[in-house]
């Protein structure tokens, strides 16, 4: 009988790189608490708490007409959702929401990336060509990244995660996949149609992460000896992406003066922010990986230090602008703790190098031992067995617990311990935040509250009608679950009442009046943008400015507003919800909410005087915005709307009525306010209709001339029929954009047959 060969392959090298990748992944998913992830609780906490309406309208609104961007109306007096933000993490969440309850698939999809980069850094490893231990170390040094504590909202670790920077951590995760795919590409020729794919998911998931993935990916170029091959290889599989991702990315880049800044001033703290005390033993560490990456000539983790100094740079070097600097930190320390990974694999195996040289030069075989032992002994040393490959992973894997675990595990009352200025070990709340988010709103002391004040406005919009709410801003509201808790009105109200505020502050020009607004009718505004020309509480200017947006309701809870708003005569008092009894802060609120109906806020109003057209203004925020913001804080000017000078005059529509002066009275009625279409009936045509909507350059009117841009965002049309509708369609760059993605389309089954077609030709 033949005897059977030792087994060759090196199970318990793969053994134990799945058991170092599994206990990373499980660690993470140890302090999410799987349990609350798999409730049917509605996921809360910072930003989070808001988004969860977003990809729920996406799966009843968008995708139900074949749509992933379209038209939002109970934020900003409405809003582009999705133009300017990014889909495809929400994108999952719908259509997982169709198979299980959406409350759960939500919550998956916000713990999806941080659960996919120590895989994704693994997988990086082994597509780039890294031989055994260093793939699985990679992977395993994500986990102190994610458990970061230096920053909690720029995005990439878990607390950025919570905060609702969850498309960050997924962006991030693919973008190592295509930088993985990308050193196998240039390598072979291959894979180009699966790593266009991959990157234009890339490119829908976060902008870091596509200005991350591009850096990379020509970097990798230049650190591979370009050749013709190699150039083409990356300009296909990149244009490919690009026009596959086209429909979003041409509206995102031509429409962008129709987007808000919140004036966030970049920081000058560099030392701070690239050499944090938490992240000082891994930047020590990430270091030494350099140079051993340069000895060994690593192509890979050169690529991984070449993007941490291009980032580093950009941080330092960023104008400002909308990118603020800070986004990039993320970034940099990922690449460092991976770059740390390397240096610690790479002296793993220098260890089991000696070790096995040290014992192939001691070692002596015992006289005592049987000839068959002494065989086995000798076919298992003759195993094709990597240095390091075993060691190295268990290693990397007691030092991440070790970093990591203690901070976990120690008292929150502790107020922290440095190692030698290196290591810094403070109690880490990664557990407590996620149990925040993940036990939802229901689980809140002032769920009852927040419950009854929900019902309370469904029963308001079925007995006055539907429209759209503002409220008394307070830090308190965080009781709910989140400052941003009645963002989400819509949601509970089945989309009735709509909330003035909303939380993509960037994607609307009609963002800073709601801030402004909010200051006028909060004793402590949040003042979240920067820049604006705060004025101080002040009930019956605010009052006049809801009338202006068409806001029909507004929410009073503290006794100072409530007497504030009885004393005004254009507001009346429509429901009370409480006495309600909650805790925050370890003090007891006793609060009361009182409901208003607001007087003449009808969304369309007919003008009494002729707009004034303003030909030198255009459309971006630094000339619109001052001129915009002036008149908006002046009541003296309203009855004079401006209209943008990019467009054409609605004098010429009605010569007989010069700019400025006063206009015959006209009646509006038949107003009717659908998701994506207005529509109403004038009595007289030729008379200018400001409809309190956002403007936005894909709306289109029937029955009149315009829609035309006016202050503060508003749209104004010249009716030439008694019946206008407006709709909400598409723009010559959407259409442009659409069209690119489908030659992208075209272009990307051409990566996919292409392989296949060449092996036919060689098979004949």
């Amino acid at each position: 009988m033949k005897r059977r060969s030792w087994p060759r392959t090196p199970l318990l090298a793969r053994t134990i790189t799945w058991v170092a990748l599994a206990t990373t992944v499980g660690i993470v998913l140890w302090q999410v608490h799987p349990a609350l992830l798999l409730s049917s609780t509605t996921d809360t906490g910072g930003d989070t708490g808001a988004h969860v309406i977003m990809a729920s309208w996406m799966a009843s609104h968008l995708l139900t007409h074949f749509h992933l961007t379209g038209w939002y109306p109970w934020w900003f007096d409405g809003m582009p959702i999705y133009s300017f933000y990014f889909i495809f993490p929400d994108l999952l969440a719908a259509i997982a929401g169709y198979v299980i309850p959406y409350a759960v698939a939500f919550k998956l999809a916000t713990i999806a990336g941080s659960l996919m980069l120590p895989p994704a850094a693994y997988a990086f490893g082994r597509l780039a060509g890294m031989e055994r231990p260093y793939p699985a170390v990679l992977g395993v040094f994500t986990l102190p990244f994610l458990f970061d504590q230096s920053f909690t909202i720029l995005g990439g670790n878990l607390f950025s995660t919570f905060a609702g920077e969850y498309s960050y951590s997924f962006g991030m995760a693919l973008a190592l996949i295509v930088l993985g795919l990308t050193f196998r590409g240039l390598r072979t020729g291959r894979y180009r149609a699966i790593t266009a794919l991959i990157l234009a998911i890339c490119v829908l998931s976060h902008l870091v992460a596509a200005l991350f993935v591009t850096a990379g990916m020509l970097a990798a170029l230049a650190l591979c000896r370009p050749s013709a091959r190699r150039t083409w290889w990356v300009v296909s599989t990149g244009g490919v992406a690009a026009l596959l991702a086209g429909f979003w990315e041409l509206p995102f880049v031509a429409y962008q003066s129709y987007t808000t800044s919140m004036g966030y001033v970049n920081t000058t703290h560099f030392m701070k922010m690239l050499y944090p005390v938490a992240d000082r033993w891994a930047i020590w560490l990430a270091l030494a990986g350099l140079v051993f990456a340069v000895v060994k000539r690593s192509r890979p983790a050169m690529l991984l230090s070449l993007l941490a100094a291009i980032f580093a740079v950009g941080f330092v070097l960023d104008p400002q602008g909308k990118l603020w600097n800070e986004r990039l930190i993320p970034v940099w320390l990922l690449c460092m703790y991976l770059m740390a990974g390397y240096a610690t694999a790479y002296l793993g195996v220098a260890a089991a190098k000696l070790w096995k040289r040290w014992r192939t030069v001691s070692y002596r075989r015992p006289e005592h031992l049987t000839r068959r032992f002494i065989e086995r002994m000798e076919r298992y040393r003759s195993v094709p067995r990597r240095p390091g490959e075993i060691g190295a992973p268990i290693a990397a894997t007691a030092l991440c617990l070790a970093v990591v675990l203690p901070s976990v595990l120690v008292s929150p009352t502790s107020s922290g311990v440095d190692l030698f200025n290196v290591v810094h070990i403070e109690h880490n709340n990664v557990t407590d935040w996620a149990a925040w988010n993940y036990s939802g709103y229901q689980s809140k002391p002032a769920w009852p509250e927040f419950h009854g004040l929900m019902q309370e406005m469904s029963r308001i919009g079925s007995r006055y009608g539907c429209g759209q709410a503002m409220w008394e801003y307070s830090h308190s509201l965080n009781r709910f679950g989140t400052t941003e808790a009645l963002f989400t009105l819509p949601y509970w109200t089945h989309y009735c009442m709509g909330s003035l505020g909303g939380l993509l502050f960037e994607s609307s020009p009609t963002t800073p009046y709601y801030f402004m607004v909010q200051s006028e009718l909060s004793p402590a505004p949040s003042d979240a943008m920067a820049g604006l020309p705060y004025g101080p509480f002040n009930m019956e200017l605010g009052i006049e400015h809801l009338q202006m947006m068409g806001v029909r309701y507004f929410m009073a809870s503290s006794p100072s507003v409530q007497a504030a708003a009885k004393a005004d005569h254009n507001l009346s008092l429509v429901a009370t919800s409480g006495p309600w009894r909650s805790e925050y802060n370890g003090r007891m609120l006793d609060t009361t909410w009182k409901v208003y109906l607001v007087h003449h806020a009808a969304p369309v109003k007919a003008l009494t005087r002729m707009p004034v057209v303003l030909r030198d203004t255009g459309a971006s925020p630094t000339s619109w915005l001052p001129i915009s913001l002036r008149w908006f804080d002046t009541p003296k000017d309203w009855n004079t709307y401006l209209l943008s000078g990019n467009l054409p005059s609605p004098a010429r529509s009605s010569p007989t009525w010069p700019s400025g002066t006063s206009l015959p009275p006209d009646k509006v009625t038949g107003i009717r306010m659908g998701t994506s279409t207005i529509s109403f009936t004038v009595s007289k045509v030729g008379v200018p209709v400001v409809v309190d909507v956002s403007y936005y350059p894909a709306w289109h009117a029937t029955g009149a001339s315009g829609p035309y841009r006016a202050v503060p965002n508003f749209m104004v049309v010249i009716p030439h029929s008694h019946e206008v509708t407006l709709h909400y369609g598409s723009t010559p760059a959407g259409s442009a954009g659409v069209a690119l993605s489908g030659l992208g389309v075209l272009g990307w089954l051409g990566l996919a047959v292409r392989r296949r077609l060449l092996l036919v030709r060689r098979n004949r």
